[in-house]
């Protein structure tokens, strides 16, 4: 008679459904680099005076465009900015508003998903401090953590290995980051256009203000860390 099917070994089941999902996101990466590299993106972003042009042309695809570039190059050292300033540039504020949103959403899962399911242990280890600082408040309230530092720190690369590496959930981490960047991707977007037209105008006094008040803000914060520590020096 025919022996039943034993079944299948526990142990061996979370492994091999974790090598699954390295090798999705990895393909998925490797498609989402080919994809962007056939449609000239790097070249378009390694020329700032391109960007504007190039995207227009393209009509509806420079969209898609716009977020496959933000979503391939920023987890891997471009920084964001670039995109989110330039989105105003180029587009009516709420398109500007829905691509900075989109692409930064991207790039952030993309960041997580390489910190978390593909070389975990590699950049586990190149976490600065500053962000292992978060741990026990992450373990705590997740949400909010996750909120907080994306309202205030944005998407730094590291950031994203940060969460990848840590023990908070997917989608967790997704809602709050879609929270804490919506306020900020949405003054960009809607002052950005603005502020550039006050300060391509701006005459020379203006620009000379604007030095001297980051330079008192310079010397202030310095003065109050120094302070700050000389108050923690026990007499």
């Amino acid at each position: 008679m025919r022996q039943p099917a034993s079944p299948a070994d526990p142990a061996r089941s979370p492994s091999r459904a974790r090598r699954g999902v390295k090798i999705g996101v990895v393909a998925a990466a490797a498609v989402l680099l080919v994809v962007a590299q056939r449609m000239g993106l790097f070249e378009i972003f390694g020329e700032p005076a391109r960007i504007k042009q190039a995207l227009l042309s393209l009509g509806p695809w420079g969209y898609v465009a716009f977020v496959l570039a933000y979503a391939a190059l920023q987890p891997f050292g471009v920084p964001g900015t670039v995109f989110i300033l330039a989105a105003p540039l180029i587009w009516p504020w709420p398109v500007a508003f829905a691509l900075s949103m989109a692409g930064t959403m991207a790039a952030s899962v993309v960041g997580f998903s390489f910190a978390r399911f593909v070389a975990r242990d590699w950049v586990a280890a190149r976490v600065p401090a500053r962000f292992r600082a978060y741990d026990e408040a992450l373990k705590r309230r997740a949400f909010l953590t996750v909120f907080v530092l994306r309202l205030v720190l944005w998407m730094p690369p590291m950031l994203h290995v940060f969460f990848g590496v840590s023990g908070v959930r997917f989608w967790t981490h997704f809602w709050g980051s879609l929270a804490g960047y919506a306020l900020p991707l949405l003054a960009t977007a809607y002052f950005g256009q603005r502020v550039f037209d006050a300060l391509r105008d701006a005459p020379p006094s203006a620009w000379a203000g604007m030095g001297a008040a980051a330079v008192a803000v310079m010397v202030l914060s310095w003065l109050a860390r120094r302070c700050s520590r000389r108050g923690a020096v026990p007499s």
